[in-house]
């Protein structure tokens, strides 16, 4: 297997693992929730994020055949699932236990057939297993199939839509995983999914003199493929990580013809495993696709890593609408699932936080809890389940948009777990993030010019030191402390009310991260002094945790099938 065929290989299965998170729905969320704004110098108090435009072309002619056909239901729902669905024991639960609902519809185009084998419905979502079988390949090339929506009779899309594909090596096709957290309204409805296009792409690699030791913006021209070039600036990050930094500008008079660019270090020849916590696609101020990256210092020493720009080439696209008709039914999964009214708080005294719903399906447990204002993140960041002796462990998901105030919390049900509406049930979170946003004591910096400064406030009886200086027009401020209880500032402005001018976040820190280093910057700021000012700050918490039992039910619940 070739190097490359190996990190595509590692890249689809670290994909199907955990989900890419919604960077866009993030940043919008974070912005209307007054934690952080757009860069701006006006006087406007409220700015929409600009988007950068979405060229494509259509490289191919109309279709050659399409073929629906049936094929023999019980080998796909009997098919070993396992790789795909690691990390998602619920569905292979369902699947064992023939919950699955038998689709069988195939449409064959240009010679890429997809196939939609099995259904699992139930009170919590809809997934749809496919296939794709595309032919021959060539080792640094993968199909991806994209834009798959459920939409009902009125053409209603479906919130809480993704998917993912994965190479099977065995039966030489990729098998595919299509989630929705649309659930039928009745036993059974109609619904049509439709796949926006298929394409093939390629992995290409540019080469990137990069040098991590210097902290000044590095300027690089692409040329290829609508990249016309990227800027890179390196931030250290505590003591033993890197933060790369990165903006990609393009060609606009050439259609888009690539995706998820991203740095790449080569140590020997082989890659470099990144950190967590990085962030891909945040549109900059004139659409640029901006990153940034973490490294650990120690594993890319100077003078032995080769950098490059990694970026996936659409090579051809099938851009016609494949639609299927579908009939989907959640009866199977009725017998095995309980709605349960909480209303119960998450905290005892505390009325921010209101857990307001379980409900029980055979793949999955889903918790539902309201929050008193819009958008705001429960304190928690682990989520575990006690379910009559057996631990789960849960995710955050991202509410609907039609419901800014609720937060979901899914654990995977495990094959061998039995519950009935008297089994007990009980959540507990971990590691507390509290957000504190009464400090308004400004920070006066003086003496701004390219040389680094330094000063220590301190801030909620916790050090945080302030690092500030210039590169061209532009002032950055840094903000970290020593001790790892402070979880860091979030954005900060110079001056109040319309006249204050927004600090762009470089750092994309998400809470709980264990990191404290943020890193703002002042686009072409004038003068040698300012009076800075946060939003607000974050303490962490990692030993506080919160018990709440959920079964069996008290007087402030009830339950329902």
């Amino acid at each position: 297997m070739s190097k490359t065929e190996e990190t595509l290989k590692h890249k689809l299965n670290e994909d199907a693992g955990v989900p890419y998170p919604d960077f866009e729905n993030m940043w919008s969320r974070m912005e209307q929730a007054g934690y952080t704004a757009p860069t701006t110098t006006d006087h406007s108090e409220a700015v929409t994020p600009r988007r950068h435009k979405n060229w494509r072309k259509i490289t191919v002619t109309a279709s050659l055949s399409a073929l629906l056909v049936a094929v023999p239901v019980y080998a796909a729902i009997h098919y070993n699932w396992d790789n795909l669905l690691h990390g998602r024991s619920g569905i292979q639960t369902a699947l064992n236990q023939d919950l699955g609902q038998p689709l069988e519809q195939s449409v064959t185009r240009d010679g890429v057939k997809l196939t939609l084998h099995t259904a699992i419905v139930d009170e919590n979502r809809t997934v749809i297993l496919y296939s794709l079988e595309v032919g021959k390949r060539a080792d640094n090339e993968f199909w991806n199939v994209k834009g798959i929506t459920l939409k009902n009779a009125t053409g209603k899309n479906s919130e809480g839509e993704y998917n993912f594909q994965q190479w099977d090596p065995k039966n030489q096709r990729y098998n595919g995983y299509f989630e929705s957290d649309w659930t039928p309204q009745q036993d059974t409805e109609n619904m049509r999914l439709t796949v926006e296009h298929v394409e093939l792409d390629s992995i290409q690699e540019l080469d990137l003199p990069l040098d991590t030791q210097s902290p000044k913006i590095q300027t690089f021209t692409l040329d290829r493929d609508g990249l016309q070039d990227m800027k890179v600036q390196v931030f250290e990050q505590g003591k033993d990580k890197l933060m790369l930094s990165s903006a990609i500008t393009f060609d606009s008079s050439i259609p888009k013809r690539w995706d998820n660019p991203q740095i790449i270090a080569y140590k020997g020849g082989e890659p470099v495993m990144s950190q967590p916590g990085g962030a891909f696609g945040k549109p900059g101020d004139n659409g640029e696709y901006t990153a940034q990256q973490y490294f650990i210092r120690e594993h890319i020493p100077e003078g032995q890593i080769t950098y490059k720009l990694q970026y996936a080439k659409t090579e051809k696209s099938i851009d016609e609408p494949i639609n299927f008709d579908l009939q989907l039914s959640k009866k199977r999964m009725e017998s095995g699932t309980i709605k349960t009214v909480l209303n119960i708080p998450l905290e005892k005294g505390n009325p921010n936080f209101t857990m307001e719903q379980m409900v029980v399906t055979p793949t999955q447990i889903r918790l539902t809890i309201r929050g008193k204002k819009k958008f705001a993140d429960i304190p928690y960041q682990k989520y575990f389940l006690s379910v009559n002796g057996k631990t789960l462990e849960g995710n955050k998901w991202s509410s609907p948009s039609s419901t800014p105030d609720l937060t979901t919390i899914r654990f995977e049900r495990p094959s061998d777990l039995v519950i009935t509406k008297d089994t007990p049930i009980t959540f507990t979170g971990k590691y507390k993030v509290t957000i504190h946003s009464d400090d308004k004591t400004p920070q006066r910096l003086t003496d701004i010019s390219e040389q680094k400064q330094t000063l220590t406030t301190q801030i909620g009886g916790y050090p945080v030191k302030w690092t500030y200086y210039k590169q061209g027009a532009d002032l950055f401020v840094e903000t970290e402390s020593e001790d790892a209880r402070f979880g860091g500032i979030n954005q900060t402005h110079i001056g109040l009310g319309k006249e204050r001018i927004l600090g762009k976040p470089i750092s994309a820190n998400f809470t709980g991260d264990g990191n404290n280093k943020a890193v703002d910057v002042y686009k072409n700021f004038k003068g040698s002094e300012a009076s800075i000012y946060m939003f607000f700050y974050t303490t962490d918490a990692p030993e506080a945790e919160i018990t709440v039992p959920l079964q069996p039910l008290t007087t402030q619940s009830k339950a329902s099938k």
